[in-house]
């Protein structure tokens, strides 16, 4: 139904009523062709690409993590997994394990998806409004769909359940909304290879890298959004979201990029089929509680200084200089403008060689919006 969309008809609607109060049909836009938009396997004809042969994911002793109700334990780990029908999932209370001291210490407290911001290009009548809250107005988690042993998670997951509040305020059974697993892809977490020890090779210091992922996928209309949070042995929790489905086009009367001479807001990708430029904006609510709740917010960035004196041959080098934020205010930051580090560390507690214990947060890609502040309206 994406694929082939009826353009330039506005249609509205008095839902009290149930009444259709306006219809405007402005021109004839032609409808793309049905040749090649269905998507299902079993529809797909030859020619095909080379077939891949069969990759087993095998754990012989079971896995290595436990989950006792909403509670799962993996390696140095311990967190709790929950349910929201907006955000989806919600992982709370993570600790990692310090075999020195023998006991857990907080990392973070509560996260979750807050929201994804999807603004489209298009300016024309039918399309100008098109500005989605995909979490707000739809509901991360209860558009989350049933996890496919095999397909959407490996054969060594396990699945979770989650129960909502239907319309009508009854409980409403969700099935394996979430597929525990660990990850072992063939990668490193740590090596080393000595050679600069004389008749010996050191060689065997080699740690595989293997992880815990927690998914879910949502499906809000014709974009499916894979979430995964990863937990690593090395301490770390990456977040990731994979984004796949359809396109939502726009129908056009360009058949060819030649016959196009004017702004169309978006890439024509086949016959009188539009892709409208639009962004995804994902934010992140993160609630750190850095080996307890008394934590501060550090900027660190690195700063070119000239050598002044005669002591060095070198003109210049580099160094780190921190601000630690005293209100929210100063804690704002614009990622992608300049190098930083950033950190949330707890003034209170220390390393054994003095440094404040902290955490960091290493964004992946960054993007800023192009639109101005009063946006579309």
């Amino acid at each position: 139904m994406y694929m082939r969309p009826i353009e330039t008809i506005t249609v509205t609607v008095d839902l009290e009523e149930m009444k259709v109060i306006h219809f405007q049909d402005r021109f004839m836009i032609p409808v793309p062709k049905a040749n090649g938009t269905d998507y299902r396997e079993s529809e797909q004809r030859a020619p095909f690409g080379p077939q891949l042969k069969g990759i087993t994911v095998v754990q012989p002793d079971g896995p290595s993590f436990t989950v006792d109700g909403n509670r799962v334990r993996w390696a140095n780990w311990d967190f709790h997994l929950s349910f929201d029908a907006r955000s989806g999932p919600v992982i709370s209370f993570a600790s990692i394990y310090d075999t020195e001291k023998q006991k857990f210490r907080r990392v973070m407290y509560r996260g979750f998806l807050s929201e994804i911001f999807v603004p489209y290009m298009g300016l024309t009548e039918e399309w100008y409004f098109r500005v989605f809250f995909d979490i707000g107005e739809y509901g991360y988690g209860q558009c989350a769909v049933p996890l496919e042993p095999h397909r959407d998670c490996p054969a060594n997951a396990v699945f979770m359940g989650a129960v909502v509040a239907g319309q009508d305020g009854m409980p409403i059974e969700m099935q394996n909304v979430f597929c525990i697993f660990e990850r072992n892809a063939g990668d490193i977490m740590w090596r080393h290879t000595e050679t600069l020890i004389q008749d010996e090779l050191i060689t065997k210091e080699v740690r595989p890298e293997v992880s815990l992922v927690v998914r879910m996928i949502s499906t809000v209309d014709n974009y499916d959004y894979i979430n995964d949070w990863e937990f690593k042995q090395i301490g770390s929790i990456k977040v990731t979201v994979g984004l796949t489905g359809l396109l939502e086009v726009r129908g056009s009367k360009y058949t060819h990029k030649d016959q196009i001479h004017k702004e169309v807001y978006g890439t024509l990708l086949a016959e009188n089929s539009i892709g409208v430029y639009h962004d995804h904006f994902l934010s992140y609510y993160l609630d750190l509680d850095v080996d307890g709740e008394s934590n501060s917010f550090v900027k660190s960035k690195m700063q070119t200084t000239r050598v002044t004196d005669k002591n060095s041959p070198r003109k210049s080098y580099w160094k780190v200089v921190s601000e630690t934020a005293k209100t929210e205010s100063d804690a704002k930051i614009k990622i992608g403008l300049e190098p930083a580090d950033l950190l949330v560390v707890n003034p209170n507690k220390k390393t054994k060689v003095g440094n404040p214990v902290g955490y960091r947060l290493i964004p992946g890609s960054v993007a800023s919006p192009l639109l101005t502040e009063e946006m579309t309206l």
